[in-house]
């Protein structure tokens, strides 16, 4: 009876001792529960089960641990804080399938939270458990494990470089050939955030023969693998021209363009960013994406994406328009610019602006042909709107100031350039003068409607600093015409013109001026009169002609007179 009741109460005991890890593994759940938790110690207590002789127990005990640390950054610091990360590992080849996956739930929470705590994590031995757990049958273990190499390589160089070393990618490379398919994302999730780092870690997943196994999981159907397969296959590419080349010999981009086509808005956003990595580094990698219908694909992207998908497609646009003259009249070819206008004029995320400003620059920066599309698109003043735009971000102005300054340095529609003549700063403003100032010296009729427009009254009311570039180039344009037409359309001459009227001093010539004394009314009635037939008063002609005339030699004139007076009168007989 007495050993009976021993037992009892051993056995009650351990069930207690269960029902309280299951019930902390319950409460942990939930947030909100959490600081009380920790309020009472529950660490403590939990680090107790862990050497707890019951598996049950140890098992409750881990996963409580690791839900509270997922919910809480404080509650993976006490865990720290204490060591229960040596009372985790203790052993773990030995323990069950189900304590392994409780304990690398676990280390992947604590990883989750910070650098440090993930430091911590290396330096206590927690990658050799996690190589133990890699080479576990059961794919639950395995798909555990992977998730925490993943959270402790994402988030720095050394930390994945630790995990290298430790021998975790051949490990993942096996996890990609599995047939689970949870377990393939997650093991390609991992290997993305391993290889973003540097060149150095890419290259050792492209040693580790990830990549062409990474290729063959985006003709899967899941839409999960797909898009994890070529997001980590884009972190390889993206950092030099070699591995973009080891990626192409996998035959990966007419995969990525045709699922650029594909229902799944994450599957088309990792295909375009997969497309932009690429062609990213050189000129013949982008003529296989155009050969390939890159364009076409890419354009609708941006058409039919939202701004996440829409931003990655536009990258590769820009990408593809930068490498040369030729692949900016290809997409200029397939209407590349009235795309990038529409999304322009709709689009509101700064980023997104940024990218598509940043894209019309490097499509018009290669010559007059590549900009006249977008100056007769009205894209200019789309983007000076955008930059004077007080609500538009820092990056945001220099990516629109950047591509006004390419496209406006190629544009030679000189219709376009007159609206930014009243809007634009001076730091625009000199972009268009020194256009204006290119072609205005070598083209009488682009003169002739720079004057007709109004455009030269505009320039010579513009207030620049005696000594600026903008100075210069406003003399620069002025020199192209002449100084009177200079000079009347400069703001105030009207009122110069006037001032002069009312200041000048007549100048009249001498046998025009007086020099007596004026006559009254009377005198001049008289003088004007014509005399009478019969009556020849030659005094008062004299004087009349005198005054009239204003000539000196009185003499002269009055012989005049008489000659006159005499023929009249052999007239009348």
């Amino acid at each position: 009876m007495g050993s009976r009741a021993i037992l009892l109460a051993f056995e009650n005991y351990e069930k207690a001792r269960v029902l309280f890890a299951q019930t902390m593994a319950d409460m942990a759940l939930r947030s909100v529960n959490v600081d009380c938790m920790l309020r009472c110690n529950v660490m403590e207590l939990l680090l107790a089960l862990l050497n707890d002789p019951s598996l049950r127990v140890q098992q409750n005990a881990a996963l409580a641990i690791g839900r509270l640390a997922n919910n809480s950054h404080e509650a993976a610091r006490i865990a720290m804080f204490i060591d229960i990360l040596p009372a985790l590992l203790k052993n773990i080849e030995k323990r069950s399938k189900y304590y392994k996956k409780a304990a690398m739930f676990a280390l992947r929470c604590f990883a989750k939270h910070s650098p440090d705590l993930a430091n911590t994590l290396v330096s206590t031995g927690a990658l050799e458990a996690i190589l133990i757990c890699l080479e576990e049958f059961d794919s639950g273990v395995k798909e555990a494990a992977v998730w925490a190499v993943g959270y402790i390589a994402r988030h720095n160089t050394a930390l994945a470089q630790a995990c290298v070393s430790s021998g975790v990618l051949p490990m993942l490379q096996l996890c990609l050939q599995e047939p689970e398919v949870c377990l393939k994302q997650i093991a390609a999730s991992a290997i993305g955030d391993i290889a973003k780092h540097d060149g150095t870690l890419a290259q050792a997943v492209c040693d580790a023969g990830c990549l062409m196994v990474l290729a063959k999981c985006i003709t899967y159907p899941s839409p999960r693998i797909k898009r994890h397969a070529m997001c980590a296959l884009a972190q390889v590419a993206k950092h030099s021209i070699n591995l973009a080349e080891a990626v192409v010999e996998t035959d990966v981009i007419p995969d990525a363009i045709l699922h650029m086509g594909h229902p799944d808005p994450g599957v088309m956003k990792s295909a375009a960013n997969l497309i932009s990595e690429i062609v990213k580094h050189h000129y013949h990698m982008a003529q296989l994406v155009i050969n390939s219908g890159g364009i076409a694909a890419l354009l609708d992207v941006i058409q039919k994406g939202d701004s996440d998908v829409i931003f990655p497609a536009v990258l590769a646009i820009g990408y593809l328009a930068g490498q040369s003259d030729f692949m900016g009249l290809a997409v200029k070819g397939c209407k590349g610019v009235e795309v990038l206008n529409y999304v322009l004029n709709k689009e509101k995320c700064d980023h997104v602006l940024a990218t598509i400003a940043w894209a019309i620059g490097q499509v018009g920066k290669h010559s007059p042909e590549h900009t006249e599309e977008i100056a007769r698109s009205k894209i200019f003043p789309k983007l000076l709107e955008i930059y004077m735009d007080p609500k538009s971000s820092e990056n945001l102005k220099q990516k629109t100031k950047g591509a006004l300054k390419l496209t406006l340095s190629m544009c030679t529609v000189i219709s376009e350039l007159e609206p930014l003549l009243d809007k634009a700063p001076p730091e625009i403003l000199k972009y268009v003068l020194a256009q204006y100032s290119q072609i205005l010296p070598n083209d009488p009729r682009a003169r002739r409607m720079f004057v007709e427009s109004g455009c030269l009254a505009r320039v010579q009311a513009i207030q620049a600093e005696p000594g600026s570039t903008l100075m210069e180039l406003i003399n620069i344009v002025n020199h192209c015409f002449p100084e009177e037409i200079i000079r009347y359309y400069s703001p105030g001459y009207p009122e110069t013109f006037i001032e002069a009227v009312e200041n000048y001093k007549p100048t009249v010539p001498a046998m025009f001026a007086k020099d007596h004394e004026e006559a009254d009314d009377s005198e001049i009635f008289e003088a004007l009169q014509p005399p009478l037939k019969s009556e020849y008063e030659v005094i008062p002609t004299i004087k009349w002609k005198h005054r009239l005339l204003g000539v000196e030699n009185k003499d002269f004139i009055f012989q005049i007179i008489c000659r006159s007076v005499s023929s009249q009168k052999q007239d009348d007989t």
